[in-house]
């Protein structure tokens, strides 16, 4: 069984055919073990979306290899792929995507009770994360009641709720002030750490950066070290 939760292997992404193709990955190989945050700092354009999307099972690379929890992914079905996702990866993204119509705790519950989690079992989880998050006081109300920090704090939540082996942000600070943002950051530091999962997030702010166990770029379709 492999060490690592996440294995890509010269995974290779481009869009288009022919002279007009636009090569996005050309080979990029990542690892990331149990208990570790890797920070993935890059321009715009470098291909950060793309790669969390691979890595999230939400693309299909036009080669390479992406393992997860050593289950090579490549002849999954789109069902196994799936379930995959639901129970081993979560995701949070710049925006929170909430659903509008429905508490903070309610959102939180939601993907628990499609992974087949009881509704009491599913609202203490979510209680849990919420007083972990520093919004329990907050369960009750509705994202448009809640400050951007306060309803990114639930989004992360609700990507950790079925306990992902993997989670993947995308700029999930990009939105906030400099405070709000190390507050989010700092509360999903912790998750990871405290559940030994793994995490990829992306990110601009490089002093942010600095607090993950590595820094990694896109530089011409591969992964490098990076130092800030």
């Amino acid at each position: 069984m492999s060490d690592f939760l996440l294995e890509l292997k010269d995974v290779r992404q481009s869009y288009g055919d022919g002279d007009g193709a636009v090569h996005v990955l050309k080979g990029a190989g990542l690892a990331v073990s149990r208990g570790e945050l890797v920070a993935l700092v890059a321009p715009s354009g470098a291909g950060k979306s793309t790669l969390l999307h691979i890595c999230g099972l939400l693309e299909r690379p036009r080669g390479g290899e992406v393992a997860i929890l050593g289950q090579s992914t490549a002849r999954l079905s789109d069902r196994q792929r799936t379930l995959m996702r639901r129970h081993s990866i979560g995701y949070v993204y710049q925006f929170h995507h909430l659903l509008p119509e429905f508490s903070a705790i309610e959102n939180v519950v939601m993907p628990q009770l499609i992974a087949g989690k009881s509704d009491r079992a599913a609202k203490e989880r979510s209680m849990e994360l919420l007083e972990v998050m520093g919004i329990g006081h907050r369960a009750e109300h509705r994202p448009a009641e809640l400050s951007g920090g306060e309803q990114q704090r639930v989004a992360i939540a609700r990507a950790t709720a079925n306990n992902p082996s993997l989670v993947l942000a995308d700029e999930p600070t990009g939105n906030l002030d400099p405070a709000t943002s190390e507050r989010v950051f700092a509360a999903l530091s912790q998750l990871i750490r405290e559940h030994d999962a793994g995490c990829i997030i992306a990110t601009h702010n490089h002093d942010l950066a600095r607090r993950a166990d590595r820094i990694v770029t896109i530089a011409d379709g591969h992964i490098e070290p990076m130092t800030l």
